[in-house]
């Protein structure tokens, strides 16, 4: 199972990249691998201010769909949109081209309460 030391995790598999400012979210190797082929990543949210484990989207998958949450609070500033053409990217590279969204930070001190790598790991076994 793929969990990239430098990323931070939430209870809920997502993981987040902290650039600046502005963290980018996507969803878990184990989390992908989990929902099964993913067939489509709803996000209507861009533009909105959400508070930290709000639901910001969903991941329908061939045998399910999981709400996804914020792993911080903040403004969603951008949806990867190559995602509605290429949903399978969330698949097959959850934590580069399958990225979903970036938030503009509004409380970083969040950050802090979010998993290391380890204890992800310790987390899903």
């Amino acid at each position: 199972m793929n969990i990239p030391a430098e990323l931070k995790y939430t209870k809920d598999h997502e993981w987040v990249r902290v650039e600046g400012d502005t963290a980018i979210v996507g969803i878990t190797d184990f989390a992908q691998s989990e929902l099964g082929d993913i067939v489509y990543v709803e996000i209507e949210t861009e533009g909105e201010t959400i508070d930290q484990e709000e639901v910001f989207g969903s991941v329908e998958a061939v045998k399910t769909v999981s709400d996804l949450f914020m792993p911080v609070s903040g403004e969603i500033t951008q949806f990867n949109d190559h995602l509605e053409s290429n949903p399978e990217k969330v698949n097959s590279d959850p934590y580069g081209e399958g990225w979903m969204i970036k938030i503009k930070l509004s409380n970083p001190s969040e950050l802090d309460d979010l998993l290391s790598a380890e204890a992800y790991q310790d987390l899903i076994g």
